[in-house]
């Protein structure tokens, strides 16, 4: 028998999320509905910070409730954070500071590397829940350079209301739409975009769709959990050469 060393109480799982309180519908694809994840993660919600607090208000008044929620994480075997909403970002270098381990607040912590990606006369642009709220301190926080192209989705169908206002029901073929027509409206509005991040969490569902739309390469918070995750818990790959030739 092979001994081996513990420190931990749950094994298996080694990215935890920190949630927001909310009571609204996750469908598969959103950060809140488990079966996203081609891997398990662990969930902690931090009680209060509701989507129009953190979205519309100032995350930084329940710093400590998120450090205290992202601690408990880290007690309990996760290896990496990341949160639930994309504003989070203003957290970034308070949370990474407490914790110990790599932290990955905000979906728009990959703008940065995307447009290295891109041709030189392409550019990152940005779906938000809410433009108006999407402030230079949340894009300093993500490393996101303040002229990046941003549309929101306040004034559509539902998505935002529904999200922000934490409603019990939600219309998802109307939040759907919505997405198509803010990405239309950015790429009609910025004729250089090359990439698109989906600031919001809830997002997530209607990547396909925005893909399909405008041709371009979409990106989320499911692409930066499965990259963040992969490196956390690497893939084992087999030593021997099973080949004969």
């Amino acid at each position: 028998m092979t001994v081996q060393s513990g420190g931990k109480t749950v094994y298996g799982a080694t990215v935890g999320i920190l949630m927001l309180e909310t009571r609204f519908p996750r469908i598969p694809g959103d950060i809140g509905n488990a079966l996203t994840w081609p891997f398990p993660v662990h969930y902690r919600v931090v009680e209060g910070a509701t989507p129009d607090l953190i979205v519309r208000g100032d995350a930084r008044a329940m710093r400590d409730a998120f450090i205290t929620e992202a601690q408990a994480l880290v007690r309990m075997g996760c290896d990496g954070i990341v949160t639930n909403c994309g504003f989070l970002s203003i957290l970034q270098d308070d949370l990474k500071a407490a914790l110990g381990v790599p932290v990955a607040s905000s979906s728009l912590m990959q703008v940065p590397m995307i447009a290295q990606t891109l041709p030189a006369n392409k550019r990152v642009g940005i779906l938000t829940i809410s433009k108006e709220s999407l402030t230079p301190d949340h894009l300093k926080g993500a490393g996101v350079a303040p002229e990046t192209p941003i549309m929101g989705t306040v004034g559509g169908r539902c998505f935002s209301q529904a999200i922000l206002d934490d409603e019990y029901e939600i219309d998802f073929e109307a939040c759907r739409l919505d997405m198509i027509d803010a990405a239309r409206a950015l790429t009609a509005e910025h004729d250089n975009i090359g990439a698109i991040v989906l600031e919001c969490t809830n997002m997530v569902p209607y990547a396909s769709d925005i893909r399909v739309a405008t041709g371009l390469p979409i990106y989320s918070i499911y692409t930066l959990v499965t990259w963040f995750q992969s490196a956390l818990s690497p893939r084992s790959f087999a030593g021997a050469l099973n080949d004969p030739r």
